[in-house]
């Protein structure tokens, strides 16, 4: 009997973890490790699908430092791949990224033109807090990288911190920013080569909101937006035109469920199309710790949608299957 129990006290132990680790789930909030039981440190970040492979960029976070922009590769959403430093801080001190600055929330897209892959990030040069304001970029040829820092400015002399990018079906790429300390949320239209900021430049509102994140829904486009609070959660946004150079219209908040007023406790960075499903789309936002960084959670939550509009609904777990349904 004794022999029996064992065996059986033996075969539930080492089976169940592979049920837990079977039914693959997404727990917003919770730890997330990547495959070699690291905690996964891309905080501000966004995907890019290329060739059946999404790659996550993310701000690399110490305590409080920012210590460039790592990747991390899936084929499934679920289990993450760490690729290392995309772009690492400069050595020279000279560098505008140089230890002692920020670089937050990085995009990366692809230009099939000139066949780079091309990062834009909120750059605060070295020793200057939240001063500078600018916008910079990088490049590479490979989607992991390593990047090589090109330049840094402001989008026709407007101030940028919090940003995005999207890239439209016609293949037109666009930086949406928080302009004029952060009152302003500004579009601008990049140059062909994606390297640069154009003249078809716009404000789309004057709210003190930051933390954009856009997608097209046929030909709807929906941007979500957080308030200025600082690390504190506030109310998220959403917006809806028929054009990203607008006119934007409010439509109110997009969050239900415990928590929506403050965002579940978190702030929107992007929203990811998910490949191979219609109409599916992950909201993707940092549930930030500013007395540790590195410790910052993702909320990651599939959008639904309620009489067209689009809708964030809390749940503790979710399966990527579900979604589009």
């Amino acid at each position: 009997m004794k022999l029996i129990s064992f065996t059986l006290l033996f075969l539930t132990s080492t089976l169940l973890p592979l049920i837990s680790t079977a039914q693959k789930l997404v727990k917003p909030g919770a730890v997330w490790y990547d495959d070699k039981g690291e905690v996964i440190n891309a905080h501000g970040g966004g995907l890019l699908y290329v060739n059946k492979t999404y790659y996550w960029f993310g701000e690399k976070r110490g305590l409080s430092a920012s210590e460039g922009v790592n990747v991390y590769s899936s084929k499934d959403l679920y289990t993450w791949k760490n690729e290392g430093l995309a772009l690492a801080k400069s050595t020279d001190p000279a560098s505008e990224i140089a230890t002692n600055g920020l670089m937050e929330r990085p995009k990366v897209i692809y230009n099939p033109k000139t066949k780079q892959y091309v990062m834009w990030f909120h750059l605060e040069l070295p020793g200057q807090g939240y001063k500078a304001a600018r916008a910079g970029v990088a490049v590479s040829k490979n989607v992991t990288g390593p990047y090589q820092y090109v330049k840094s400015f402001r989008p026709n002399g407007h101030m940028s911190r919090d940003m995005t990018l999207f890239v439209d079906d016609d293949g037109s790429a666009y930086h949406i920013y928080s302009a004029r300390e952060n009152y302003d949320l500004r579009l601008v239209k990049l140059t062909d080569d994606y390297l640069s900021a154009t003249t078809q430049d716009t404000l789309l509102f004057s709210n003190h909101r930051e933390a954009p994140a856009i997608f097209r829904k046929d030909n709807q486009y929906y941007l979500i937006t957080s308030g200025c609070t600082g690390w504190a959660p506030n109310q998220a946004s959403l917006h809806v035109a028929t054009s990203p150079f607008g006119p934007w219209k409010l439509v109110g908040d997009p969050m239900q469920g415990p928590m929506a007023d403050k965002t579940f406790d978190g702030q929107s960075t992007y929203i990811q199309p998910v490949q191979g499903k219609r109409n599916a789309f992950i909201f993707m936002a940092d549930r930030w710790n500013p007395k540790d960084l590195k410790d910052s959670r993702y909320l990651w939550l599939p959008i639904t949608f309620e009489n067209n509009q689009p809708v964030v609904k809390w749940v503790d777990q979710w399966e990527l299957a579900r979604l589009g349904k």
